[in-house]
């Protein structure tokens, strides 16, 4: 395939030296970049702090909307597709790309810094560890989910369900139309490079330093800038490796992969723990944390004015917002054929609910060794350095060596989940969202992300970029807010159009004599429990169908109403174009089908058998019936009702 049908150049050659650049400077200037960038923070903290505030709980609620209203069940693609992958396997994408690096990082770090430093109270105490768990709960639950959830469901649903590419462009549709084609929607997609470019390399580069101190905790290799960057190489060629092997067998095994290894791990923690304290401190926070999700959601300490909410819950909001691009289009990219109330409750509910299962055992326990067992000595290394906090953690459990093992290993995945699929992501972004690109496309954006990494790791530049990436947030926030108003818009023409549609049947002329009355029943009794085979079926498209198609194209060209008849493999459509309004499809497709028992021979087997039906298929997909039998009159009638249900459709929404 030629560079040019696989790329989109305006997005691939600015992303690209736009990246150079930022890099560069950052690697050159890195204390500059980073007092610019803190500054650019800071003034959102001080500032804007209310805004993300608000635009997270409205983006949280979003979710809830549009998983328990009608909108619910309009599915993330045609109506008759289904989900590509099993549940297990989304779920374990979902965990693997959204937040499996950072529980690994922050599962013990976390709840013992809230412990030594709350934002209000006494530190500490007993009344501490409550909050503690309270807050990771609350940073790490559903308002870390919302962002995610809410970019996957614009991706999915305009890219699957009206044929838009799977670009982040796709999600302002509903803000510029058609000009996301152009200089717009480029720029759109660049940012969304840049944003996941920086984002997989700061975790990246701050990443092996967990790594390190993990190798470093069992056998003794020093913590040195050499050994990170032999790591970085080593992740980023895992990553290649995956890469290459497609989603289904790279970012999908891996996922799996880490799933198994993340169970092995919790229940190790929780069989050599305090295994009822821990059970009944993971009940115990949930309540605290659902009693307290309104008031912990609102709460800018406008009262009690502190710095801790800006190194805290804003820092985590706009790092979520500033990610989702990147994870949000990855969770569209494995989420067609669902329903939208299914992926909602998907992507909120399960990783969300195992995130704070893990962080419970991982928090309490580690809260429980310093409060009631009198390890202080694991809080100071805490505060001390957090990459060595989970390593430290688990010297208080048996076999420690080989469960600290299993646990950089499960970094090591987690890392390389994280560059593939942000790879995977960039190369579509990149493409014009086209998945199937040539070798060295893939090659190039996993080699860049590592590149940028080990460039920052010296020259002491992660900082600046990461800074830049949360900062790049509010922007983000905005254009997101817009996106939700223009999905709500377009599902509401959905649910009218679908109003509109009403049930058909598959019933003949009305007639008056009572003969042909006596002939009709027969007909239609030998309609339906006569089976066709594939071949009547496929004579029934390419003659009676067909034939139809001509006549109302013709009829329709001579009323200057443009129209095309596309034949395929078992399927056969009549595309109406209107312009800038909304087109009409109208398709008759070959569908096989189990046939009832009742009807099948002594001698015949359910599984060998099978019949075909002529499917009417729409732009919205299968509608459920069959008209094969149907004359060529009774075609163009059944056409010209759906066209005519269309034409008032499009009349509602002037």
């Amino acid at each position: 395939m030629a560079i040019k049908d696989s790329i989109n150049p305006p997005v691939f050659y600015s992303s690209s030296a736009i990246i150079i650049s930022m890099v560069m400077i950052s690697a050159i200037f890195p204390e500059q970049s980073d007092a610019f960038f803190q500054g650019i923070q800071a003034g959102i903290v001080e500032n804007a702090s209310w805004f993300y505030v608000l635009a997270v709980a409205v983006l949280l609620l979003s979710v809830f909307y549009f998983a328990f209203s009608r909108f619910g069940e309009i599915r993330l693609g045609p109506d008759h597709s289904r989900p590509e992958y099993s549940n297990l396997s989304w779920f374990s994408m979902l965990f693997s790309a959204g937040m499996g690096i950072g529980m690994m990082f922050f599962g013990v770090a976390e709840p013992l810094l809230h412990f030594y430093a709350p934002p209000t109270g006494e530190p500490q105490t007993i009344e501490a560890a409550r909050e503690a768990m309270q807050l990771t709960f609350f940073h790490w639950g559903l308002h870390a989910w919302a962002p995610y959830a809410v970019v996957g469901l614009v991706l999915a649903y305009f890219s699957y369900r009206t044929g838009m590419p799977l670009t982040l462009r796709s999600a302002l549709y509903p803000l510029i139309g058609k000009r996301i084609n152009g200089p717009a929607g480029h720029a759109i997609d660049v940012f969304a490079i840049l944003g996941t470019v920086f984002g997989v390399a700061t975790t990246l580069g701050y990443g092996v330093a967990q790594i390190n101190s993990g190798i470093a905790h069992l056998t003794g290799i020093p913590e040195t800038l050499g050994i990170q960057s032999i790591i970085i190489v080593i992740v980023t060629g895992l990553a290649l490796l995956s890469v290459l092997s497609g989603l289904d067998k790279g970012i999908k095994l891996l996922s799996q992969i880490n799933m198994i290894l993340a169970l092995a791990l919790l229940g190790l923690i929780l069989v050599t723990g305090p295994t009822i304290h821990l059970i009944q401190s993971f009940v115990q926070n949930i309540g605290i944390y659902i009693s307290g999700l309104i008031g912990k959601t609102f709460n800018l300490y406008a009262y009690q004015p502190t710095d801790w909410i800006g190194g805290w819950t804003i820092l985590y909001w706009g790092w979520w917002i500033s990610w989702s691009p990147f994870i949000g289009m990855f969770i569209a990219r494995i989420s067609r054929g669902r329903r939208i109330k299914e992926f909602c409750i998907g992507v909120l509910f399960v990783p969300a609910g195992f995130t704070l299962l893990w962080m419970s055992f991982f928090g309490n326990s580690a809260i429980d060794l310093v409060l009631n067992q009198g390890h202080a000595e694991l809080g100071q290394i805490v505060q001390q350095n957090n990459s060595l906090a989970l390593f430290q953690f688990l010297e208080y459990r048996p076999f420690s060596q080989v469960i600290s093992g299993l646990a950089v290993i499960m970094v090591i995945v987690f890392f390389v989940t994280s560059a593939d699929s942000g790879a995977l992501v960039i190369n579509m972004l990149a493409s014009g969202g086209n998945e199937e690109t040539p070798t060295w496309q893939r090659v190039y954006w996993t080699v860049l992300i590592g590149l940028a990494a080990l460039v920052l790791l010296f020259a002491g530049g992660m900082s600046a970029l990461q800074t830049a990436s949360i900062a790049s947030a509010l922007p983000f926030t905005i254009v997101l807010l817009i996106a939700l108003v223009g999905l709500r818009k377009a599902l509401s023409t959905e649910i009218l159009k679908r109003d509109l549609i009403i049930s058909h049947s598959t019933s003949f002329p009305m007639i008056s004599s009572s003969e042909d009355t006596e002939t009709l029943w027969h007909i239609r009794l030998d309609k339906i429990t006569q089976l066709p085979g594939k071949e009547d079926i496929e004579k029934f498209l390419t003659e009676t169908v067909k034939s139809a198609f001509v006549d109302i194209a013709k009829a329709m060209q001579d009323k200057d109403i443009n129209t095309q008849i596309i034949e395929e493999d078992h399927k056969i459509t009549l595309d109406v174009w209107h312009g800038d309004e909304i087109d009409f499809q109208y398709s008759v497709q070959l569908r096989p089908l189990v046939p009832p028992t009742f009807i099948l021979n002594d001698n015949q087997n359910v599984s060998e058998s099978e019949y075909f039906q002529a499917e009417v298929f729409l732009t919205e997909g299968g509608q459920g019936y069959d008209i094969a039998g149907y004359s060529r009159e009774q075609i163009i009638n059944d056409l010209l009702d759906q066209y005519e249900k269309h034409i008032h459709f499009l009349s509602l929404l002037r």
